[in-house]
C-alpha cells in the first residue's frame, strides 16, 4: 500500500509515527511474514514460510483525519493491514464494525475538543473481504494548523497481544475490573468474549473443589459493549440455571477442568437444547462457534472459579495453536481472579462491621443522620473510619468519631475494638477526656511488639472525638485526640468550627503525651453539629482549613425542616472528591432538646431536712404533671432515698433535677462526694445497703456518672 509522502520539516503525530514506521519497515515490505491475526482473521495475503528475511512482526500503522474525520493521509506499509480501506477522502469509521461506530465516534470528537489523547484501547477493524483485524488505537491530536486527528494502530499480533494482555489484567483487587480486563484481552481471539463466575467467587466467599449439584453462574463481563438483544444475559445477570449447569457440566468433564469448543450454531443448539437457554447465551444470529476455557485454580483437587467465553463465526474456526494461548492466558488470570476472591471477601466482612457501627436512629432530643461512603475497591479494602451515636442512660447522647489509621481487617479490628470500649466507658458513666485516656493506652497495648507490629498493623496516631450532648442544659462537651474540629451551625446561621486546643492522636509517645481536654459549649435547641473525617473535606487544590470552612458553607444551608439524612447525602455529594482517596464519613446531629416544662432542678443544702424537702418539691411537680399515683409514690420514695444517701455519705450542696421523658421519669441527685454507690448481697433491713437495694426495685435502670466536682446518681422509673 503506498503512503504519502511525509514532509521532514513537519512535526505532527502522524509524520513522526510516519518516520518511526520508514526506518522499522523495510521497503517493498516483500519480506515481513504474516501475522497470526492475518491468519485466524482469514486474510487473503501471501504468507512465505521462511521469516529470515523479515525476522520483525510488521504491526504498526498510522492514519491522520482532518475535523470531520476523514482520511487524509495514511501509512500503512506492513503487511497486516492489507485489505483495510483506507483511501484518502472517506469517512475513518468506515473501517469499524457499525455497532463500534458511535462509542469510537464520540472518543474521536472528545479528543478534537478537549486535545487530550486517548491511548490504547483494543478495537476492530474490517477489511475488504469481511474478516476482522483487532488493533491497540490510540487516537493523538494533530498538531497546529493542520489540525485534526492521528490514529495510531497496532495490530495485536499473538505473543504481543499475550504479553499486553498480563500487563493488564491483575491490576486492580475488584473482581469485576479484574474479569472485565480479562474480557477485553480475549476479545482479540473471537467476536464476542464473555466471563462467568461462580457466584461464591463474585461474593467473595469461599470455593471447594466438588463439583455441586446446584451450580449457580453470574455474568461478570461482555465485550464489546453494545445494545445485546432481549433475553441475551449481560454483566450482573444470573445465568439461567440450565446454562449453569451445563456449561460446568462441559468443561468439567470427568470431574476434571477442559477446554471445549463448539464449532457451529448447530451444535450450540444441541447442546443448550432450550430456546430460552440460546437466547441467553448466544451472542448473534448468525452462526457461531464458541470455545469455553475454564478459570481453575491449581490445587488438589483444582477448583473452577468460572468459565471464559469466546465466540466467533463458524466459518472461522479455532486452531490449536490459538486454544493453547487462550487457555494460557486465562490460567494466568486465574490467579488474579482469586486474589480478588480473597479481597473482595475481606472488602465485605470490613463493610459490614462499619455498617453496624453506623448510628440507627435519634431520640425525643436529638436527630441524628450518618453517611459512609467508602472509597473504591482498589483501596485494598475498606478503611477505619467509624462515626456512632447513642444513648446515655442519664438521658444525654454521645456522639462519637474516629479515624483508624490504614485499612483491611487489621484497621477493621482495632476500629471495632475502640467503638465498643468507648461506647462501654461512656455508658459506665465516665467523662470524655477519661474515655480518651483509655483508648489511648488500648492504642498503645494493640501495637506492642507481640499483636501490633508483628501482625503487619499499627494503629498508632489513630484520632477520635467524643461529644456528648445534655438536653437540658443544652451544652455539649467535647474531647478530641488529634481529630479535625466539629462544625456547629446555630439557629441564627452562624457555622464554623468548634476551638479546640490541638492534642496528638491516640498511641502517642509517652513524652508527648499530654491531658485530653474538656471543651464546653452552648447549643441551642435548632443547633446542627457536623461530626466527619478528613476524607470529606481533604482537597489536594485547598488547606485543610478551607476545605473544613468548604463543610461549614454547605451545612449552613441546611433548612431546619430539611429531612436530616437527605440532608447528610447532599452534604457527601456537594464536597467528596469525585476520585475518592479516602473514604468519607459524616455525623450530622439536629439539637431538640427538652422542653422547658419537662424539667426541673432543685439545690438543696446537705442537711437532714433535704429528704423531706426533696420529697415535697417532687410530690407537687408530678401533681401538676398529671402522673398516675402509683408512679408518683414511687418517685418520691426514690427520690427520698437518694437525697438521703447523698446527706449521709456526701458534703456540699446537694442538685436534684427531675426530668420528663416519652420513656419515664428520671431523676438525678448529684453531690460532691467521690465515693461510688455499690448495691451490696445481704439483709435488706440492714442500715448500710437498705437505700440502693430499695432504688434498684424501684427502678428500670438506675447508675452514677462523674463531674468535676463529684459525682451524680440517676435512676429511671417507667411512667
Amino acid at each position: 500500500m503506498d503512503s504519502t509522502p511525509v514532509p521532514s520539516s513537519s512535526s505532527s503525530a502522524f509524520d513522526l509515527v510516519s518516520r518511526a514506521l520508514g526506518r522499522y519497515i523495510p521497503r517493498g515490505g516483500a519480506g515481513a511474514g504474516t501475522t497470526d491475526a492475518q491468519e485466524h482473521r482469514g486474510a487473503r495475503q501471501p504468507a512465505p514460510d521462511d521469516r529470515a528475511a523479515g525476522h520483525h512482526e510488521q504491526i504498526l500503522g498510522a492514519v491522520n483525519l482532518n475535523q470531520d474525520l476523514m482520511i487524509t493521509r495514511r501509512n500503512l506499509d506492513a503487511p497486516v493491514f492489507a485489505g483495510l480501506d483506507v483511501e484518502a477522502g472517506k469517512p475513518f469509521v468506515d473501517l469499524l464494525p457499525p455497532w463500534d461506530v458511535p462509542t469510537v465516534t464520540r472518543r474521536l470528537r472528545q479528543v478534537v475538543e478537549t486535545g487530550e489523547a486517548h491511548v490504547a484501547r483494543i478495537q476492530r477493524l474490517r477489511r475488504r473481504d469481511g474478516s476482522e483485524l483487532v488493533v491497540s488505537l490510540s487516537i493523538l491530536p494533530a498538531a497546529a494548523p493542520e489540525g485534526g486527528l492521528t490514529v495510531s494502530m497496532i495490530a495485536m499480533a499473538r505473543r504481543l497481544h499475550l504479553y499486553a494482555a498480563e500487563t493488564a489484567i491483575g491490576t486492580s483487587l475488584d473482581i469485576g475490573e479484574t474479569a472485565q480486563s480479562l474480557a477485553e484481552s480475549l476479545l482479540a481471539w473471537g467476536d464476542v468474549a464473555a466471563v462467568d463466575l461462580d457466584f461464591a467467587v463474585w461474593t467473595g466467599e469461599g470455593v471447594t473443589g466438588q463439583v455441586q449439584r446446584r451450580i449457580r453462574l453470574r455474568r461478570a463481563a461482555l465485550v464489546p459493549d453494545r445494545a445485546w438483544p432481549e433475553g441475551y444475559v449481560t454483566p450482573g445477570d444470573d445465568l439461567p440455571s440450565d446454562a449453569s449447569r451445563l456449561l460446568a457440566q462441559a468443561v468439567l468433564r470427568n470431574d476434571a477442568p477442559q477446554t471445549i469448543v463448539i464449532p457451529d450454531r448447530e451444535a450450540v443448539e444441541r447442546l443448550l437444547q432450550s430456546p430460552r437457554v440460546v437466547r441467553a447465551l448466544v451472542p448473534v444470529d448468525r452462526s457461531a462457534g464458541v470455545a469455553c476455557i475454564p478459570l481453575v485454580l491449581d490445587g488438589v483437587p483444582p477448583l473452577v472459579l468460572g468459565v471464559a467465553e469466546v465466540w466467533r463465526r463458524a466459518d472461522c474456526p479455532f486452531r490449536d495453536s490459538e486454544l493453547l494461548d487462550l487457555q494460557e492466558l486465562v490460567a494466568r488470570t486465574a490467579h488474579h481472579v482469586d486474589l480478588a476472591r480473597q479481597h473482595q471477601r475481606e472488602h465485605t466482612q470490613v463493610l459490614a462491621l462499619q455498617r453496624r457501627l453506623l448510628p440507627r436512629t435519634g431520640g425525643d432530643t436529638i436527630a441524628i443522620a450518618s453517611v459512609y461512603q467508602p472509597a473504591t475497591p482498589d483501596s485494598a479494602g475498606v478503611g477505619g473510619d467509624w462515626v456512632n451515636s447513642f444513648p446515655l442512660p442519664d438521658g444525654r447522647t454521645a456522639l462519637v468519631v474516629g479515624d483508624v489509621v490504614g485499612h483491611g481487617l487489621g484497621a477493621a479490628a482495632t476500629m471495632g475494638q475502640l467503638s465498643m470500649e468507648a461506647r462501654a466507658l461512656l455508658s459506665a458513666g465516665l467523662a470524655p477526656d477519661e474515655v480518651l485516656e483509655h483508648l489511648d493506652e488500648t492504642v498503645t497495648l494493640l501495637d506492642d511488639a507481640e499483636s501490633g507490629l508483628t501482625a503487619g498493623y499499627s494503629a498508632l496516631g489513630s484520632t477520635c472525638c467524643i461529644a456528648l450532648y445534655d438536653p437540658v442544659t443544652h451544652e455539649v462537651a467535647l474531647s478530641s485526640a488529634g481529630h479535625l474540629p466539629p462544625v456547629l451551625v446555630t439557629p441564627d446561621g452562624h457555622a464554623g468550627p468548634l476551638v479546640l486546643r490541638p492534642h496528638p492522636g491516640l498511641g502517642a509517645e509517652f513524652a508527648l503525651r499530654e491531658p485530653f481536654d474538656v471543651h464546653t459549649f452552648a447549643v441551642p435547641p435548632g443547633s446542627l453539629l457536623a461530626l466527619y473525617t478528613d476524607g470529606l473535606v481533604e482537597d489536594p487544590a485547598l488547606s485543610i482549613d478551607e476545605g473544613i470552612d468548604r463543610l461549614a458553607e454547605v451545612v449552613s444551608t441546611v433548612h431546619p425542616w430539611d429531612a436530616l439524612q437527605q440532608a447528610a447525602r447532599h452534604v457527601v455529594s456537594a464536597l467528596a472528591p469525585v476520585r475518592q482517596r479516602d473514604d468519607v464519613t459524616l455525623l450530622l446531629a439536629r439539637m431538640i432538646g427538652y422542653r422547658e416544662g419537662d424539667t426541673a432542678t432543685w439545690r438543696l443544702p446537705a442537711r437532714l431536712d433535704a429528704p423531706a424537702r426533696a420529697r415535697a418539691r417532687v410530690f407537687s411537680l408530678l401533681g401538676q404533671w398529671g402522673t398516675r399515683d402509683e408512679t408518683r409514690d414511687e418517685m418520691v420514695l426514690l427520690v427520698s432515698e437518694l437525697v438521703t444517701n447523698a446527706v449521709r455519705f456526701a458534703t456540699g450542696p446537694l442538685t436534684v433535677r427531675l426530668i420528663r421523658s416519652g420513656n419515664g421519669l428520671l431523676c438525678e441527685v448529684g453531690d460532691t462526694g467521690n465515693g461510688r454507690p455499690r448495691l451490696r448481697r445481704g439483709d435488706l433491713l440492714a442500715d448500710g445497703g437498705r437505700g440502693l437495694s430499695v432504688v434498684h426495685r424501684l427502678t428500670t435502670r438506675w447508675g452514677v456518672r462523674w463531674t468535676d466536682t463529684g459525682k451524680v446518681v440517676w435512676a429511671e422509673v417507667a411512667r
